[in-house]
């Protein structure tokens, strides 16, 4: 199975600047990924992947973490959208995986329209955040389907030629994403390239069926915020990492004062790795429980859906808060643009404005279900 090295980590840090100054990854990076061969860690073994178990995506991410967010955050996106492409029915499979692995870009609010049209959908419309779009060869969207009486949620899934990118992303983190806005006027998909939005969300899209493997039944909203979670983990470990090494050095301007005599400074960092820990031992325990059920075919029901977004949701509000703690002692040196301290900070205050991240949300999503309360149909769990 392909594994994330130390080299591939340091790459991608020494490249971190050169991401954000593209506004997207750099040609190397997604040179050393293909190599990695870490983009077919989900794909279906009939198309020459791993098929592995859903968690063995996370650590990987959360590792990339350690070197670039938004590296982490981009790439982590292409591995899980091959997942999503193999919920796709057989037909769709055989023609996107013809070569293996696949980068697809997704965007998937509902944002355009599709109409019925020669087999298919004629579909219009404008999506945003549409993360790596720069070096995409396929593109993913979510979309209304159907006649106006009859219209249900879908994902449909284009070539990258039929998609036009409006440059749009000009951010004060997460800058290397890419997340552009993509453009479609009118382009035909056709039939055997769609699949319903509620299929997917409760882990029975055609693929689900197609491929032994149990990560095809995984649930998408805890699939997809367990991952989104681990570029904001993994970049607080790796702040953690930088202030314990800075302590060693650091001398506090006009005291004279080395920084690891002060006693504040020990407590903040003890402190930050014991939440580090406490979030790693959640993210553990989220994860045992949604594979077990998969694993034994149980039906995964909301509140435990909820609760993995909860999980999620937390352990991205808290890593941005043990950052800031972090930071706060760091001095004014740490803002500097080639420090990564300041990076990792302005990485995850972005990673926090993601939806399924929203933590009033999130925690009365959990609450109610767990008690029964009624909530919105078109809720994410």
């Amino acid at each position: 199975m392909p594994t994330i090295t130390e080299d591939f980590v340091a790459c991608l840090a020494q490249r971190a600047a050169e991401a954000e100054e593209l506004r997207r990854l750099p040609d190397a990076t997604i040179a050393d990924f293909r190599a990695s061969g870490m983009a077919g860690l989900l794909l279906p073994a009939r198309y020459g992947g791993e098929q592995a178990h859903f968690p063995a995506i996370l650590d990987p991410v959360r590792r990339m973490a350690h070197g670039c967010a938004s590296s982490a955050w981009t790439l982590g996106f292409y591995i899980l959208h091959n997942w999503m492409l193999a919920l796709f029915g057989e037909q769709a499979q055989d023609e996107v995986f013809a070569g293996g692995p696949v980068l697809c870009p997704a965007p998937l609010a509902p944002a355009g329209r599709g109409v019925p049209a020669d087999g298919g959908v004629a579909l219009s419309g404008r999506w945003s955040w549409a993360t790596g779009i720069m070096a995409a060869e396929w593109v993913m969207v979510g979309t209304l389907c159907g006649p106006d009486d009859a219209m249900y949620p879908a994902l449909a899934l284009l070539p990258a030629n039929d998609v036009a990118v409006d440059d749009v992303w000009h951010t004060d983190g997460m800058r290397g994403t890419g997340s552009h806005d993509v453009v479609i006027d009118g382009a035909v998909v056709p039939e055997h390239r769609l699949v319903k939005l509620t299929d997917v969300y409760g882990g029975t899209a055609p693929g689900s069926g197609l491929h032994a493997g149990s990560a095809y039944r995984w649930p998408l909203v805890p699939a997809l915020s367990l991952l989104a979670a681990m570029p904001a983990l993994g970049a607080a470990e790796h702040v953690a990492d930088l202030f314990a090494g800075r302590l060693g050095e650091r001398v506090l301007a006009y005291s004279g004062v080395a920084q690891k005599q002060q006693p504040a400074a020990q407590i903040r960092l003890g402190d930050a790795r014991v939440r580090l820990r406490a979030l790693r031992g959640l993210l553990a325990d989220t994860v045992a429980t949604i594979e077990s059920m998969v694993t034994d075919g149980a039906r995964i029901h909301r509140a435990a859906r909820a609760q993995a977004r909860l999980a999620a949701a937390h352990i991205v509000h808290e890593s941005r808060a043990v950052v800031a703690d972090l930071l706060e002692s760091s001095g004014a040196s740490a803002h500097f643009l080639h420090n990564p301290l300041q990076r990792a900070k302005r990485d995850i205050d972005v990673i926090c404005g993601h939806v399924v991240f929203d933590y009033d949300v999130s925690r009365e999503l959990a609450g109610a279900l767990e008690i029964g309360a009624p909530i919105s149909p078109l809720a994410m769990v």
